[in-house]
Formats: structure tokens, sequence, C-alpha cells
């Protein structure tokens, strides 16, 4: 069964489901008001140099400044004696050319890099540099070598600059490496002149929307068919790939079912899912997946499901059955930076290695830098995944206002305590006629019942009256004691 790309297009948001074997296996979204930034390429003003962080932070025009680390500036990777000092390199107030190579997470501004690349169908330009790069999945050393020959020849003599060969370029022919040369050529020359007639903080080049991005990043051979349900995207699709993928543009087709086409495939009960803290698996056990600012930890349970054999084959196949579907998961969801797994502890190397290798072969087909290391002397897995976007649940969801993002809330019984603190600090502070309680009809309830002798007590105490009011707008958190 060949893979799918559904794209569903609204004014507001754009979202792409790629399909394979007629799973959700990828999820993206792009919505108008907050496209994402990596790639853009600015002309930024240097607003502080830092030496002690040997960082510095630009302004390119957003809310926040920015941040370029020296690791991240190409300069002085070219005098072959090691890193400059940030403080030798920048100064305040310089106009620099900087790119986005990671987006703004959280409370962290955006990440710059001064090397500058522009991505391409087959290839990325690197205007700074000057050796050719193959993409490391392609592993056959003759094919990277034929591909390296055949770039170098396609190349018009005397021009500057490097490539990376993406995996896609494969299957091209010449005259479509030659076209992506031309293109990625025009794209630089653009850049700079708009570089030289603008003042900072100015952008100069934004990257592809998203639909234009699946045409030059997401089609593959494996890829039969593109279904967009916006007739104006299909068009500017169309016009786009008979530009620049030719061979594509026949995969293009304009979805005009009545039925909503997420509705059809079952995406958006897949979106659903992958906000969820839990996910079942089909043997019975399950996956609990916990996001934080840290990391990210996955930890794996049997559940309800027992093997006909052994206790010890019954982790080995849930762990199995885990590791492909955390691999799913991490694309689903877009989790980066640093994960922990705790798959079921397994006392046989055997099974450790087999869980390994299935995990390592799921995660092949994941279009993001990864690492994986083996399993700790604690039986966890860790490995990292590289973030340059917001994950699924930053996109579409906030912290909770009543838990402020814990994941839980304070109980009836221990809001009803924290009152009675109050109500005797307020006692003490001032001389009230009577003390009026707001709180939820929960923590009321707890007053009314339960706790009804302690807050007598407290009334006996301070020798003043106590009452109470519900406020049905009020979390179980809140509440206010009034001096009445």
């Amino acid at each position: 069964m060949s893979d799918e790309i559904l794209i569903n297009v609204t004014p507001q948001e754009t979202r792409v489901a790629v399909i394979q074997q007629g799973v959700v296996q990828e999820l993206h979204i792009e919505r108008a008001t907050s496209r994402g930034l990596v790639g853009n390429i600015y002309v930024g003003r240097v607003s502080r140099v830092l030496p002690g962080m040997q960082s510095a932070f630009i302004d390119i025009g957003l809310d926040r400044a920015a941040f370029l680390h020296v690791a991240d500036i190409w300069a002085p990777r070219q005098n072959g004696q090691g890193t400059v000092p940030i403080e030798r390199l920048l100064s305040e107030g310089q106009s620099l050319l900087v790119q986005v190579i990671k987006d703004p997470i959280g409370s962290k501004g955006a990440r710059l890099s001064t090397q500058i690349s522009i991505a391409g169908r087959f290839l990325v330009y690197l205007p700074q540099e000057s050796h050719i790069g193959i993409s490391q999945r392609i592993e056959d050393e003759t094919e990277r070598q034929m591909l390296k020959e055949k770039l170098l020849q396609l190349i018009p003599p005397g021009e500057g600059g490097g490539y990376i060969i993406r995996t896609v370029a494969e299957t091209a022919t010449e005259q479509e490496l030659v076209a992506d040369i031309a293109y990625l050529k025009k794209q630089w020359a653009d850049i700079q002149e708009k570089c030289r007639v603008s003042t900072p903080p100015s952008l100069l080049y934004q990257d592809l929307t998203l639909a234009m991005r699946v045409l030059r990043d997401f089609v593959g051979e494996e890829t039969g068919r593109i279904l967009v349900d916006s007739r104006e995207t299909y068009q500017k699709m169309v016009a786009f790939a008979s530009d620049f993928v030719a061979n594509v543009v026949e995969k293009i087709e304009h979805y005009a079912g009545e039925r909503p086409l997420f509705d059809l495939y079952g995406v958006e009960d897949e979106i659903e899912k992958a906000l969820a803290r839990r996910v079942d698996l089909k043997s019975g056990g399950y996956l609990i997946i916990d996001q934080t600012e840290a990391l990210t930890t996955i930890d794996v349970n049997t559940g309800g499901y027992v093997s006909g054999r052994s206790f010890d084959e019954t982790i080995f196949k849930t762990n199995l059955e885990a590791a492909q579907v955390i691999a799913r998961q991490l694309r689903l969801r877009n989790l980066g930076g640093i994960i922990i797994i705790d798959f079921i502890d397994m006392e046989s190397e055997e099974h450790r290695a087999a869980v390994l290798s299935e995990f390592k072969k799921a995660l092949a087909r994941d279009r993001t830098k990864m690492t994986v290391n083996g399993f700790t002397a604690l039986g966890l897995v860790e490995m990292t995944r590289k973030r340059t976007r917001e994950s699924l649940a930053h996109i579409l969801c906030e912290p909770c206002p009543t838990c402020q993002g814990r994941g839980e809330v304070k109980t009836a019984q221990t809001v009803c305590y924290e009152i009675l603190r109050e109500l005797l600090r307020e006692a003490r502070q001032f001389n009230a006629r009577e003390f009026r309680i707001l709180a939820s009809q929960t923590v009321i309830d707890m007053f009314l019942d339960e706790e009804s002798q302690s807050l007598a007590q407290l009334g006996d105490f301070i020798g003043k009256p106590v009452s109470l009011q519900v406020e049905t707008l009020y979390t179980q958190e809140q509440y206010d004691v009034v001096l009445m």
C-alpha cells in the first residue's frame, strides 16, 4: 500500500498528515498567525554580547531577542586556530546576517546561526562553504561517491559555495539537479541584494509555507498521492510542482468530498490521542508519556496483557510492541530534546538487544536527527531527538488555568485547611464584625459536612461569626476571606 499525504487547509491554519499503510505516522500544523521561523534569514543587530556565556543576543525584529552561541558562528572555524572568543567577533550595534535554526520554545528565544543554508528539492546550498556533503541516509559508499562526482560535474566552473546532497537526490536526473542548483543560486542572489538595501532588523528570506514544504521535503517514491481539500492551495501546489518537481504533479489531487478529509481518514481521532498522557497498546499494555521542560519520559506497562507462555515472554512482547508505538508517538507529537524510556525490566540480554534493535528500526523512518543509547545500568533507554519546532501539545494546548500545568489540583480538604489558617491570620490582624468565606461548591460542601466541626471550633476561638458563600466560577483551589 502506497503512502498518502493529506493536507487540510483553512484560512487560520494548514494541517498535514502522513499516512503509511493506513496509519497516521506524522502530523504537522502551521498557523497563519504563528508560522515557524526555522530557515528564515534576517539581517539583525547585535543587542548584547555575553563573554561569560560565549553568546550574544541578536535583535531580528521579534518580541524576544534571539540567541547566538559562539559555536554557531561560521567565521571562527575557518582559521584553523580553534574558536575565537565571541567578544572578538561581535560588538554591540553590529549588523549581522543570521538564520534561525530553532524556533522560540517556551520562554526561550529563537536560536540563530551565521552559517547560511538554503534548502532545495534535491540539494541544500551552503554559500559560505566549499565542500560537498551527502545525507547520512544514503549508506552505500559507491552510491555516495557517484552522487558526489555527478554533482561536481554539474556545478558551473568558478562558482563558489558548497552543497549537501539530500536523500531524494538518489533518483534525480541531471536536468533536475541543474534546475535545483539554478534555483538555489537565484535565492542566494536575491538574499544578498535585499541585505544590501535593508536596515536591521529585517527579514530577508522566509521558508516555504507548510503546503509547499510538503512537495520539497515529504514526497518520495513511496508517496502514492497527495490529497488537498483547498482548491486555491491545490492550484498553487500544482504550479510550484510544475516548476520545481514536475514528476510530482500527477500525484496531487484536489479533494472535494462532503465529509471532512481528516474525518474520513480518522486523523482527528489521532490528534486527540496524541494529546493524551496514556497510549494503549493492542496487546493490553500501555504507555504513560510525560512531557516536561527538561525532558520527556515514557513508561511502558504490561497492563492486562498476559502471554500464553511465561511472564518473561509477556514482558518481551509488550516491549517489542511498545518500541514501535513509541517511535510513532515521537513523530506524531514532535517530541524533542532528551527522552528517557523505561521499558519493562528484562533479565535476558538477548531480549534487551532485540527490543533495542526493533526500536532503532522503527525510528529509521523519522526525518529528524536522533541519537539513541543502549540500556543503562538502571534499565532505561536514553535518546535525544533534535528539537527545531514546538511539539504538538505546545501548539494546540496551554497550561491548565486551574492546576497551572502541574497535572493535579489540591484536594477540597487541603483547601479547607488553607482557608482556616488564612481566617486565623485575618482575625489576628483585623477586628471585623464577621468573616465570610467565598469558595467553590466542593470546598463549601466540605465545610458543611466533614470539616464543620473544625470551622465551628475556629469560629469560637476567634469569637466572630463565620459565614459561607458558594462562588460557582471559582476553581477548587480559589477562595477569598472577606471582612464584613
